[in-house]
């Protein structure tokens, strides 16, 4: 049993997968004893008009009236809106449903051949109750792209660790205003296979340097409790680690980073993008979140890239959690770079605008108040 376990480890290890043709190296999943040193994910294919998608709810209902505009923006877009049979249900007054309504969901959207991607409706809560409730191979079983961002970062991490590449991005909240504005839009272009190469402005909290590896993170206090669980895609090495928040305390984002640190997360890392901290506190005298995240990371002599705007902002830009990344970090400003195939366009974040969100309306639909 054990030689059977060493040698599954070992073709984890140094097998890779083809994007095109979907021929997988062999189903292993993660332990304690061997680990993969580096992923490689599967990229799911991209959508071509008139292609399915799904709208579920995984954690915090949605009103039907958002789903249904969303529906809207998609056949817009030339796609063919499915919603979730579970969709609209609400329980315990804020989750889309039982803890088995919402994997039912999940299995439906990925067993439906006829369904290309996914896009969740709604951050809040509840994913981390979904753990342990679909296994790493049926998620690597039907690889298809899932789409959200906040409390969905705990999907990302599963989809990570089954190998399969996902998206952190805009989902039916934010959608249904009219999927015109360009973090919208850009998560469109990437589905039908436009991957962006970001080229963002210096910011006075970076540190320099270039450095490639695998993406993972997201929302730090979703990610961060699923250290050691099926979701944890923080055991790799050659880590590119993506961080956002929203009205959370100083302390608590301090708190969150020190956890990863004594867990060597930090350790595991090439690289780290700090993406929006929006409404967090200031009861210390750093200048801004980032200045006091710098004072805990520059010994670690890799490059930090600041004021990535992805997370609970106005402007949220698409990342491809899972893939093989690489950041450059300059003097006068820094790039990140997707290593996958796809027609790659150039984006220069400062050029990006969007209407401002009220601070209660962004807290709402972040499901930190109702």
């Amino acid at each position: 049993m054990l030689a059977a376990i060493l040698i599954c480890g070992l073709s984890c290890t140094f097998t890779s997968c083809s994007e095109d043709e979907h021929t997988y190296p062999p189903f292993c999943p993660p332990s304690d004893m061997e680990y993969w040193q580096t992923k490689q994910c599967i990229k799911p294919d991209y959508l071509k008009a008139g292609d399915k998608v799904a709208l579920i709810s995984p954690s915090y209902f949605t009103p039907m009236e958002n789903v249904e505009k969303t529906a809207d923006v998609l056949r817009s877009w030339g796609l063919e809106p499915v919603i979730g049979p579970n969709v609209g249900k609400v329980v315990d007054g804020r989750y889309a449903g039982t803890v088995a309504e919402r994997v039912s969901d999940i299995r439906w959207a990925l067993r439906d051949p006829d369904i290309k991607a996914i896009i969740c409706n709604r951050g809040g809560y509840g994913t981390i109750q979904l753990i342990g409730q679909i296994s790493l191979e049926e998620l690597r079983s039907h690889p298809k792209w899932l789409v959200g961002f906040s409390d969905i970062s705990t999907l990302h991490g599963l989809l990570t660790n089954a190998r399969v590449m996902s998206i952190h991005g805009t989902m039916s909240s934010f959608l249904a205003k009219g999927g015109t504005d360009a973090t919208s839009t850009l998560m469109r272009d990437l589905l039908m296979g436009q991957v962006p190469r970001y080229e963002l402005p210096a910011h006075d909290q970076n540190i320099e340097g270039r450095a490639s590896g695998l993406l993972v993170g997201g929302n730090l206090c979703t990610f961060t409790p699923n250290l050691g669980t099926q979701a944890d895609a923080t055991k790799e090495r050659n880590l590119i680690l993506f961080v956002e928040e929203v009205e959370e305390s100083m302390h608590n984002i301090d708190r969150q980073m020190r956890i990863l640190q004594m867990n060597g997360v930090l350790n595991r890392c090439n690289g780290i993008i700090l993406g929006e901290f929006t409404d967090c506190g200031s009861e210390f005298t750093y200048e801004n979140v980032e200045s006091m995240l710098r004072e805990m990371l520059k010994d670690y002599n890799i490059p930090v890239l600041c004021g990535f705007p992805g997370g609970h902002g106005d402007v949220n830009l698409p990342l491809v959690m899972g893939a093989p990344v690489t950041i450059d970090v300059r003097s006068d400003g820094a790039t990140l770079q997707f290593d996958i195939n796809g027609e790659q366009r150039e984006v220069r974040t400062a050029d990006i605008t969007a209407p401002e969100t009220s601070v209660s309306e962004r807290m709402r639909l972040a499901g930190k108040k109702e």
